[in-house]
Formats: structure tokens, sequence, C-alpha cells
């Protein structure tokens, strides 16, 4: 072995002023929204344990350090290659351009461009230099368009993803007067070991040792052998059956489901505190549970009446075979494979991964499975309704923002009867002042639009309507269809005025202003791409034929819909919604289908659903 040298860097001295290739045979960029969700959550919750509004910039350098972990290059022809790391690098780069997009224009901003890219010769390259990815990084870079399909290349369709999920998950508590303090601690900081060997044969020597040699125990078996430790010896062998079933039909939906699992569960039967959100303060159960819960299991054993060898037995046997087995439930939920829990899917599709806790909150061992169902049910309709709430009001439902309000309701509902369950929730939702009626943005007299952050949540927005409209019509569900986000049939947000002002000139001041109308929801439908593409910018008198031939939302505009469709008839009165066709798309039909679409939420995210549900 030739020779090796580490250094430990921060983001700043890392990334500044240096390239990294990645060779042709290395792995593709695969992080998923997990990952980058848990790195921004890490990241963001360790910085907000010493911010204090009243610090200046400087007393940023008494604040806490994150050690974010090792990346291993070799140095070929003076050029460094990422032999591990690649996953951690790429993840950094889009949250320095996230954070150079969110600190535009504002006074005192950090420079983190050096960081993402270098110019020679007028000529941009960017410091994680992969060819294929160019194209996409530069999009995101400067805030352009870019259609993630037109490439086959897994790391740029993964690239693009996760660069949406940092965006729509980064705190709102860190975009206003906390950011550049933020920028300012994660480039200064955070740090990472840079291992650098001068041969490949060397670098994958380094990287099998840290990975192959001396594995380290996961939480989750910390936890069995605790609790198997703690058996008489003519349980163990059966817990330990226990045991290994659950996980292995856990780990049919990932490796780190499992992990997961415990951290969802004891959160949502055992948890009574969570860290307080300012400088200094201590973590709670909530927090320790989700970041070694093994631990803190072991520490509160007697609390949670883990007493005796036949208590650690039930615990398994009873306990945990009751709980992962709703999980896995959960987890087919959320796929789309469990008949009757839809709405788990739907907040699933939101991103709302805080759900699960929540979800197994009022559950009991001795819950008939018709009670289980039902309550579960309720949970998610209570979750989707708050979900849809927000984002009409463009208020944010990142697992940050989200976290201690879920918290809380955990608490409320832990151990509830059916009964109690649904009158709790839905009184929770009666307290709720952003409902679809009240619209707290800028823009009160224009109401909920579309936006390059909100697009992603909109289009299942639209989905629901459009399926809740079919479904009530006699049609079948075609929601999954209509969230799928990848092939030749994916389907986009179509706006029913074409971009062209010229067209409307007559009914607005200023392109401003049609701009902003022509984002409005009420002027938008879910269509094929490549229907957009065909038609998107004809004026709307020349495409409305072709509407009859897409989904029975778009079809509601044409007169034709309402003489040959009998359940769309059936439909519209059993609920007198304001449906009607447009021959002329003007600003009062735009103004008129916004209220129609905000009527149809009504009907879809209801309250009183959740008091129907439990027979009340």
């Amino acid at each position: 072995m030739r020779e090796i040298h580490g250094h430990a860097r921060t983001v700043r001295e890392l990334l500044k002023g240096v390239k990294y290739r990645i060779d042709y045979y290395q792995r593709e960029y695969r992080w998923s929204r997990k990952h980058a969700l848990e790195l921004l959550n890490d990241l963001t919750e360790k910085f907000q344990e010493n911010y204090d509004p009243h610090h200046s910039r400087k007393d940023v350098a008494n604040y806490g350090h994150y050690f974010l972990g090792s990346i291993i290059v070799s140095v070929k022809d003076n050029e460094k290659y990422i032999v591990d790391g690649q996953q951690r690098l790429t993840s950094l780069t889009l949250l320095l351009i996230l954070l150079r997009h969110l600190q535009k224009d504002r006074p005192g901003a950090v420079n983190v461009d050096e960081l993402i890219f270098s110019e020679r010769y007028g000529e941009r390259s960017f410091n994680l230099d992969v060819l294929e990815q160019c194209e996409c990084m530069n999009a995101l870079f400067e805030g352009q368009p870019f259609d993630p399909n037109h490439t086959e290349s897994e790391s740029v369709q993964n690239i693009f993803a996760r660069y949406q999920d940092l965006e729509e998950n980064f705190p709102e508590t860190l975009r206003g007067k906390a950011l550049p303090y933020f920028v300012d601690w994660l480039l200064e900081n955070v740090h990472l070991i840079e291992i650098t060997t001068y041969a490949d044969e060397d670098a994958y020597t380094i990287f099998e040792t840290m990975n192959d040699r001396g594995l380290s125990l996961t939480p989750t078996e910390m936890l069995k052998g605790y609790l198997l430790s703690n058996l008489s010896p003519q349980h163990r062998s059966q817990a330990d059956d226990i045991w290994k079933n659950r996980m292995h039909d856990l780990t049919q939906y990932g490796k780190d489901t499992p992990s997961d699992f415990f951290k969802n569960w004891l959160r949502a039967q055992y948890a009574q505190s969570i860290r307080e959100r300012k400088k200094g303060a201590s973590p709670g159960d909530f927090d320790r549970i989700g970041s070694e819960f093994h631990r803190w299991l072991r520490e509160r054993a007697t609390e949670i009446g883990l007493t005796s060898g036949d208590a650690f037995y039930q615990f398994i046997e009873r306990n945990l075979g009751f709980y992962s087995r709703q999980y896995a439930r959960l987890m087919r939920a959320a796929q789309g494979k469990e008949d009757g829990l839809e709405h788990v899917m739907y907040n699933a599709d939101q991103g709302f991964t805080l759900q699960y806790m929540v979800l197994l909150a009022p559950l009991l061992p001795d819950d008939p499975d018709e009670i289980v169902l039902k309550k579960l049910r309720i949970v998610a309709r209570y979750l989707d309704t708050l979900i849809a709430w927000r984002i009409w009001n463009f208020r944010a439902i990142a697992y940050s923002t989200m976290q201690y309000s879920m918290f809380l309701t955990v608490k409320e509902i832990r151990g509830k009867s059916l009964p109690e369950l649904a009158q709790i929730l839905y009184d929770r939702l009666q307290r709720e002042e952003e409902t679809f009626s009240r619209n707290q943005y800028t823009q009160p007299e224009i109401g909920l639009y579309v936006h390059q952050q909100n697009r992603r949540k909109l289009h299942r927005l639209l989905a629901r309507i459009t399926e809740f409209v079919e479904i009530q019509s006699g049609l079948p569900s075609r929601y999954r269809e209509y969230v799928h986000e990848t092939g030749t049939k994916r389907y986009e947000i179509e706006h029913i005025w074409p971009n062209r002002y010229e067209l409307l000139e007559r009914e607005f001041e200023s392109e401003s202003g049609f701009q902003l109308h022509r984002n409005r929801f009420g002027g938008l439908l879910l269509l094929p791409k490549k229907f957009n593409a065909s038609y998107g910018d004809l004026p709307y008198e020349e495409k409305l034929r072709y509407y009859l031939q897409q989904n029975l939302l778009a079809q509601s505009l044409h007169p034709q819909t309402y003489a040959r469709n009998p359940g769309f008839r059936q439909f519209i009165q059993r609920t007198s919604l304001p449906f009607k066709p447009y021959e002329h798309f003007d600003r009062r039909a735009l103004e008129e289908r916004h209220e129609l679409y905000r009527k149809i939420a009504e009907w879809i995210w209801n309250p009183e659903n959740l008091l129907r549900e439990a027979g009340q």
C-alpha cells in the first residue's frame, strides 16, 4: 500500500475550488427521499440546538460541531476521484444550490457559488464534475425547468427528485433571519474526514476494510440482545423466532424499515417529552427514540412496565408482534396495496412520513381488527385533511415544521377508543384557522396558485379532485395513473390559459397580473405530457374539443359532457356542485372554476367524514 493521508475538512475546505470526478464504473447516485431528509433534518436540528435570534453572526463560531462521516478519494493524474462518499457530496451540493436560491437578493447572503462550481475562460464546471449530470445540475443552479424523464440516467432522475425534496422540506424557521447563520454553520462547523490515496487498489482496500471488518451492531440488533437477555431460557428461543419472523416481514419494505418501525412504535406508545426549540434544550423521549431507541428503552424499561421476564416476553410476543404487523399493513397501504386505507397512500404521496407514529398511537393490542382498521382510517383521514388545508394555505408540511404538533396529537389520541378518537380529531380540525375558505397567503384575492415550490403537492391535490369527480360519476379510480411520475404516460399540470398574454390583454392591466391569475388553482388540469406538448399553446377555443378525450374534470369544460354522461349529471344533482361548460374561458370563467375546485375540495376533505367512520 502506498502513501495515505487523512485530513479533517470543513464543508468549505472540502469543496472550495476542488474538483471531484467519478469513474465510469462507479454506482449511480441512489439516495432516496428518506436519506436526503434524514441528512437535512440532522443538520437543521443540530444547528437549532445552538441558534438564538439574539446572537450575532460571529457567535456561530461557538456553536456545536457536526461530523458527517468520511470520504475516500484516489488521486490519478492530479485529479481526485471519489471512491466512497459520492452520495453525501452530491446531496451536499444540492443543499448548497438550494441555499443559494433561498439567499437570493438578501443582504448578508453567504457566497456558496465557489463551493458549487468554478469558472475558467468563461466556462463553468461543477466541483462535483460528472458529465451526464451537468445539464440537470446547471438547470437547478439557474432555477430553470428541467424534465428528468428526458434521460434514462438513474443518477440524474434521483438528483432532480432529491432537490425537490430538499426544497419542499427545508424548515420555514430557517428561511428568515436564521438563514445566513445556518449557512455559516454548515460551511464552518460541519466536518468530514477526507482519506486520500494515490492508487485505486489502495482506495478500495480502505473502503472494504471500513465496511467489512468489525461491523457494529445496529440499534435494532442491540435492542434484541437486551430484550432477549431478560428472558428465561424456555422463552428465549420462542421470542427469538418471533423477532426473526417479524423483522423478516418488515425488511421486505426496505432494509431500514425495522429501525423505522421501532422509532414510530416507541414514539407512538411511550414518548412523553420532546426537545424544546430553544438553545441548550435537552433532548426528550421523542428525540432520543429517533437517535438511540435501544438505549432509551433500556433506561425506561421499568417505566414502561418491563419489570419481569414474563413482561419482557409479553412485550415481544404481544406488543411487538401486534404493532409490527400493523406497521407492515401501513407499508402496504402506502404503496396502494391495502384496501380501505387509501388515505395512508395519499399522505405518503405528499411525503408525510410523520403519519406512521400518529397512525399507531390509538391502537391497542386487544383491538379487534375491525376496530383497528377504523382507527387507522380515521387518523389517516384527519392527516389527509390537515395536509390539504395547509397546502391550500401555502403552509409547509415538512417534518421539521410538523413534528411538534404531531407529537402533541400522538399524546392526545394514545390508546383512545373509536368514538373518543373521532371526536378528538374532529375537534382539532374545528380549531384550525386555515381551511379551504380562508387563504392566508399574500394574495388572498387570488387564493391558491401554483409556483415552483408547490407544484408537486398541487399535482396530487388535482389528482384527488379528478379522481373524486370520476369515482362519484361511476368511473374507476385512476389516481395512481395521475401521480405516476415517469414514463411516456406521465401526467403534468396543464394551464387552461396558454401562456399568451395578448389573448387576454384586455382583461389585465399588466402581464404580471395575467401570469398570477393564469396560475390560479381553478385554471389548472392534469393532462398527459404529450397533450401539453401538442395543444398546450393553443387558444382555449381551439383546444376545447380535445379535452373531450381526457379525464372527466377536463371534459367538464365542454358542453357535450353534460348531454351524454348520466353518471356525471347524477353526481352534479346529488352534490349541487357548480359545474358548467365554457365556450370561452375568460377571467370570470376562471374565477368560477376556482370556486368550483374549492367546493369539490370541501366535499373530499370534510371533517364530518371522521365522525362517519366512527358511526357517529
